[in-house]
């Protein structure tokens, strides 16, 4: 709640000027310490990625957008809409909350409780902030690894009415459409927008299995979102929003090809919210309501490849109620800048599946609530030592409650253009309804008396800007050491009968970064992340966690409104678990393994042809890689778009 408030003031230079309406809004940081903080003041590591990189850069999906952040590595099952699960920091995927302006969106119907980063689009959304580490004593349960938070755009306050949208085609008959409206009528602003894409797309099977027929899995994606806010007077607001997607896409197998097997994909988000200042602003306190419902139906028809079918249908729907409240506390001689914020979340959750053909079905009726108090203290020392510790304490219907803690410092050393953070601090993960409660009849069922999944982990960081060729901040190198140990991961018993809490994980490495900026016309940023993720009982490597993962961006802009921004992405040998799938004659193996290295290369180029105008080409995978970031399913080929993107 406090987000929205801060960001709407900060959006507004993102639509003040007619061309820029896709600036970046002003550097502060609310996801790493629900108290709104300039990113600088931040003891944690944060990574934005505003709206105008989301441009110039050419993302498409949520999934696009995260491939360059240090310390976090996507796996997508193929091309855009096909299941895409994201692993911060050797953490599993079910570790990785995401919110949309603070309101969590992980469906409670999925299996383990992850997030597909493989549907949503980008047309409504501002910015992104990831932060890494262990935040459960901020955000609760599902934040072991870190928090993703989407902000959607915000209205410009000197305009009434100001359309924007974009219009894309290219190859596999992809086509690309969005428009919006925004703008402030007196005490009121509004906001609506749509977007929709079709594509061909490319086929998810690897081409080496015998049973690959070549068959092209396709995705059809519609958005909408719609924002209406009252400020009666300043520092008070009322606010809501709904956002409604459906996709639609075909789905493969391995190590078949599955030419009927499709998926409907839908969500529906609504979000009531107040807030207003007391005591001349020094404490703010608001209220929100929010609900989200995904709905997921895959079915699977008969084919010439097989005669099997079946319809797997999930419904999860998530409920939030949200009390948070920033007071601005007295400095002294030493102490400024401090600041007290503290709140209540209750949660509930349902989750209503039925999947699978036959006689073999797995069934899911069930809900669970979670209330969690957590309070959380800044201040300032000495005008450079920032200070942050936060406690959290957390309820769920049927085990332990959770207690979860996180404490940072940051030291700014502007004597020689240095800041260096430390932070530490401890999570958890509920069992999702499936694991809990889930059935097949006959073989499996959920165990209702799980653990949580804890972690305690730390990092230790730095970056300096470094003068050079007569530019103060020409190189700015960064590094990043981090540790953590998991305990009480779930797992099946010996006989795949049930779920316990038997694992635990150590996992430990380093996100090491350079930006370099010769000139004004030039940027570039090179960043490499080592990952030693191991089962602490077999010592073997945890599946999907490379050891080495670089990404290379670069901003080139060799003439006046010509934007140039070419990536650049290697993943190491990614070890899998239990199904290789590696031979040529479509036979599977239940052995480990490991997926061969890969690089893929993109380049996105704009220009601003008119004043309202830009037209731009995005070209990805330009050398055509296979390279497979799941085993058996293949990077989508080479393709190119070209549209134009417009603010009247």
């Amino acid at each position: 709640m406090r987000y929205l408030a801060l960001t709407l003031a900060s959006g507004i230079a993102a639509f003040a000027t007619p061309i820029h309406a896709q600036q970046a809004i002003p550097d502060t940081i609310v996801t790493g310490t629900r108290i709104p903080t300039p990113a600088e003041r931040v003891p944690a590591a944060i990574t934005t990625i505003t709206r105008q990189d989301i441009e110039e850069r050419g993302y498409q999906s949520l999934g696009e957008a995260l491939v360059s952040v240090p310390g976090l590595r996507l796996v997508p099952s193929g091309g855009l809409g096909q299941q895409t699960s994201a692993f911060i920091r050797g953490n599993s995927s079910r570790s990785v909350l995401v919110l949309l302006d603070g309101v969590p969106l992980n469906d409670p119907a999925e299996a383990g409780g992850a997030f597909n980063f493989g549907n949503d689009l980008l047309f409504d959304i501002e910015r992104i902030e990831v932060l890494r580490g262990p935040s459960s004593a901020l955000y609760g349960s599902a934040a072991i690894g870190g928090v993703i938070n989407l902000v959607t755009r915000r209205a410009p306050p000197d305009r009434a009415f100001q359309p924007y949208g974009e219009l894309a085609g290219g190859t596999q008959r992809t086509l690309r459409a969005g428009l919006g409206a925004t703008g402030t009528i007196g005490a009121f602003d509004y906001l609506l927008s749509g977007q929709s894409l079709s594509t061909e797309g490319s086929n998810s099977l690897a081409p080496r299995f015998q049973g690959s027929l070549g068959e092209r899995d396709g995705y059809r994606g519609a958005f909408t979102t719609a924002r209406l806010g009252w400020t009666p007077v300043e520092g008070s607001r009322v606010e809501a929003l709904l956002r409604w997607r459906q996709a639609n896409l075909g789905l493969d197998s391995v190590p078949r090809d599955d030419p009927n097997y499709s998926g409907e994909d839908r969500r529906a988000y609504g979000q009531l919210r107040g807030e207003t200042r007391l005591f001349d602003g020094a404490w703010t306190t608001g209220l929100r309501a929010a609900v989200t419902e995904d709905r997921r139906v895959y079915t699977n028809l008969p084919d010439r490849l097989s005669a099997a079918s079946s319809r797997d249908y999930y419904r999860g729907t998530r409920t939030t109620l949200d009390w948070g409240n920033t007071v601005r506390l007295p400095g002294g001689s030493i102490f400024s800048n401090g600041a007290l914020g503290f709140g209540v979340t209750h949660t509930g959750e349902e989750a209503s599946s039925l999947s699978g053909g036959g006689g073999f079905q797995t069934r899911v009726e069930a809900q669970q609530h979670s209330t969690g108090g957590y309070a959380s203290l800044q201040y300032q020392l000495f005008d450079r030592l920032d200070l942050t510790a936060g406690l959290r304490r957390d309820a769920t219907t049927g085990f332990t409650e959770a207690t979860t803690w996180r404490a940072g410092a940051l030291l700014a050393l502007p004597e020689i253009a240095s800041r260096i953070r430390v932070s530490a601090g401890s999570g958890y993960a509920a069992p999702s309804l499936y694991q809990r409660f889930g059935v097949i009849t006959g073989f499996f069922r959920g165990n209702p008396s799980l653990r949580p999944e804890r972690s305690l982990g730390w990092e230790i960081g730095s970056e300096t800007d470094i003068a050079g060729f007569g530019r103060p901040n020409f190189a700015t190198p960064s590094f990043t050491y981090f540790q953590s140990r998991v305990r009480d991961l779930i797992n099946y018993d010996g006989g795949f009968s049930s779920l316990v809490n038997v694992d635990r994980a150590r996992i430990h490495g380093a996100e090491l970064g350079l930006t370099l900026r010769p000139a004004n016309w030039l940027e570039t940023t090179a960043a490499w992340t080592i990952t030693e993720a191991f089962d602490d009982t077999t010592d073997r490597r945890l599946a999907r966690r490379p050891e080495h993962v670089v990404s290379v961006t670069a901003r080139i802009a060799p003439i006046p409104k010509l934007v140039i921004a070419p990536t650049l992405l290697f993943t190491g040998r990614s070890p899998e678990g239990a199904f290789a799938s590696y031979q040529n004659n479509g036979s599977s193996y239940a052995y480990a393994r490991s997926n061969p290295a890969g690089t893929v290369v993109n380049l996105t180029a704009s220009w601003q042809a008119f004043e309202q105008a830009t037209l731009f080409l995005e070209g990805r995978n330009l050398g055509n890689s296979r390279y497979e970031p799941a085993n058996g399913f293949v990077t989508p080929g080479r393709s190119l778009l070209v549209g134009t993107r417009f603010v009247l």
